[in-house]
């Protein structure tokens, strides 16, 4: 008996990556240090929440990534949810800017990742797993430490473009 598989897709990429935008998301910052101490950082809207208890959350990153071996290798990393007025570090941590944390504001997590100054919510996590599918893969973090701002409004992420809240 042969195996299930998926059919081949009936849209282009580029069809498919507009109605993944379609999806509102928070946006984060995910930060880490390298075996070296050096920061690493970079925009990403792929997170979720996996678990209660434990407390778990995942994230994907694309394969060919240059801060790959970090997250890869790295045994803890931090998830910085943004605030809303924070979308010029969305833009500086997504773009190929050399040193991505000149300048910024940032204080060291119980586990040395970078923490964000303003961030709405800040999870640190221990790299638990890793699986890789298709071009990315994703790292499963269980979470040691999480905080709050309160009272911050959410950057979100819809249709190509920032919002700092949703438009009706």
């Amino acid at each position: 008996m042969s195996t299930p598989r998926a059919q081949a897709p009936s849209f282009t990429a580029a069809h498919f990556r507009a109605a993944l935008g379609m999806f509102a998301t928070g946006v984060t910052i995910v930060t880490a240090r390298t075996a070296e101490g050096q920061r690493v950082g970079l925009t990403a809207n792929s997170f979720n929440s996996v678990s209660l208890a434990p407390p778990l959350v995942l994230w994907s990153l694309g394969r060919s990534a240059g801060t790959m071996p970090a997250f890869a290798r790295g045994s803890h990393y931090a998830i910085n949810i943004l605030a809303a007025d924070q979308r010029e570090l969305a833009e500086r941590f997504a773009s190929k800017t050399a040193d991505r944390f000149a300048g910024v504001a940032w204080r060291e997590g119980g586990s040395g990742a970078p923490l964000i100054d303003g961030a709405a919510a800040v999870f640190e996590c221990f790299n638990r797993s890793q699986y890789e599918e298709g071009d990315h893969v994703i790292f499963v973090g269980e979470v040691e430490r999480c905080s709050v701002t309160v009272g911050a409004t959410p950057l979100i992420f819809h249709g190509g473009r920032y919002f700092s809240e949703l438009p009706l």
